[in-house]
């Protein structure tokens, strides 16, 4: 068991190793400018070792989106009793803000991702299919928290709502940060941006999907509250 552990560690640490050099590559180069052979051999790696671990260049680019995905799921498991799929997601939100994190487009180094995402027809369609799966698994875990039918929409449309507000907030910032504005001059604005989007979704779904206080079990129908945002 040991040695299965140490060698998924090292494999995981060379995945992270080979998307690092990767990234290097395409935000300085441009993306359609770099082939899988050159980061390959950026890396030491051979090409067919890049493929193991990367089944496209695209994939390459955004090797952190999987996990994203995923941790919707985690944080619904790990939410706090009483708190709702909104209020859950406007804490994270502000706690991405205040960490600086990559998925909130609010840190340094923004604007050289997104402008290398923008120069790509290929890595704007691939981050819109990355958008959709997160909006879609977002709809799944809604489905099961509320124990919504097949037919039942309500799932889908607030994932909608909750990934549409989000994407919106990120995108202003860094449209902010590519006209050349600093974090600290955006902050305020960031903020309290955030915290109107948050408030007016607050009155519509604020009480869907609430964790019941004992921790178990499904759906809505108490309001979750404050959904833990920070102060610039």
């Amino acid at each position: 068991m040991e040695e299965l552990g140490l060698r998924e560690r090292k494999k995981r640490e060379t995945r992270r190793r080979i998307a690092d050099i990767a990234t290097g590559l395409f935000l300085m180069r441009g993306f359609d400018a770099v082939t899988i052979a050159d980061v390959a051999r950026a890396a030491d790696v051979s090409v067919n070792t890049v493929f193991n671990y990367f089944r496209t260049k695209e994939e390459l680019f955004f090797d952190r989106q999987a996990d994203i995905i995923e941790q919707a799921a985690r944080d619904f498991a790990a939410r706090r009793p009483g708190e709702s799929a909104l209020a859950l997601f406007r804490r994270r939100f502000f706690e991405g803000l205040d960490a600086g994190a990559y998925q909130t487009g609010f840190h340094e180094g923004a604007e050289a991702w997104v402008a290398t995402v923008q120069a790509s027809p290929s890595l704007v369609a691939y981050q819109r299919e990355i958008g959709q799966r997160a909006q879609d698994r977002l709809a799944e875990i809604l489905a099961e928290e509320t124990g919504a039918g097949p037919d039942d929409i309500t799932p889908r449309a607030v994932a909608a709502m909750i990934m549409t507000a989000q994407g919106t907030l990120v995108a202003q910032a860094v449209q902010r940060k590519l006209a050349g504005e600093s974090l600290e001059e955006m902050r305020a604005d960031v903020y309290a941006a955030a915290a109107r989007v948050f408030d007016l979704l607050e009155g519509g779904i604020g009480d869907y999907a609430v964790k019941p206080p004992d921790g178990d079990g499904d759906d809505s129908g108490d309001d979750s509250g404050d959904g833990g945002e920070a102060a610039g």
